[in-house]
């Protein structure tokens, strides 16, 4: 009877230590995702132009349209913008992404270069988490 005792409280102090270090590993991951996405974004000078499409190589937008190497916003002004991407732009959604988790009406976040004719040729492309609207309180 003692030995199945120990036993459990062995077990239990395993499973609960094996926890705690995944529950730790795990927020690790998570910070590391978000410090990445908080970098990108460190470097946006005149972040309100450029997010309304204005100079510069950040916006955004949900997608309307893809293809193979390029990805068209709609931006919250109601205009639009071709984004250029590669295989070297990082894609990422608070978690490694690649090309083909860019799906039409995803809202994204682009960092790049913008070009003479106004589209971008990005650099990163963050899919943003789907946020529910606030509903008024009763």
């Amino acid at each position: 009877m003692k030995k199945v005792i120990l036993v459990a409280i062995a077990v239990s102090i395993l499973v609960g230590g094996g926890s705690f270090y995944g529950g730790m590993v795990y927020e690790k991951n998570q910070r590391g995702n978000i410090r990445n996405f908080q970098q990108g974004a460190g470097n946006m000078q005149g972040f309100a132009n450029r997010q309304q499409g204005g100079v510069g190589g950040f916006i955004i937008g949900d997608i309307i349209s893809k293809d193979d190497k390029s990805i068209t916003v709609k931006l919250r002004d109601g205009g639009s913008k071709i984004i250029f991407y590669s295989n070297t732009t990082e894609v990422s959604k608070f978690a490694s992404g690649v090309s083909t988790d860019l799906e039409i009406n995803k809202t994204v976040s682009v960092t790049g270069d913008a070009n003479q004719d106004g589209s971008i040729t990005a650099k990163t492309i963050q899919i943003r988490p789907m946020v529910a609207p606030a509903q008024p309180a009763n």
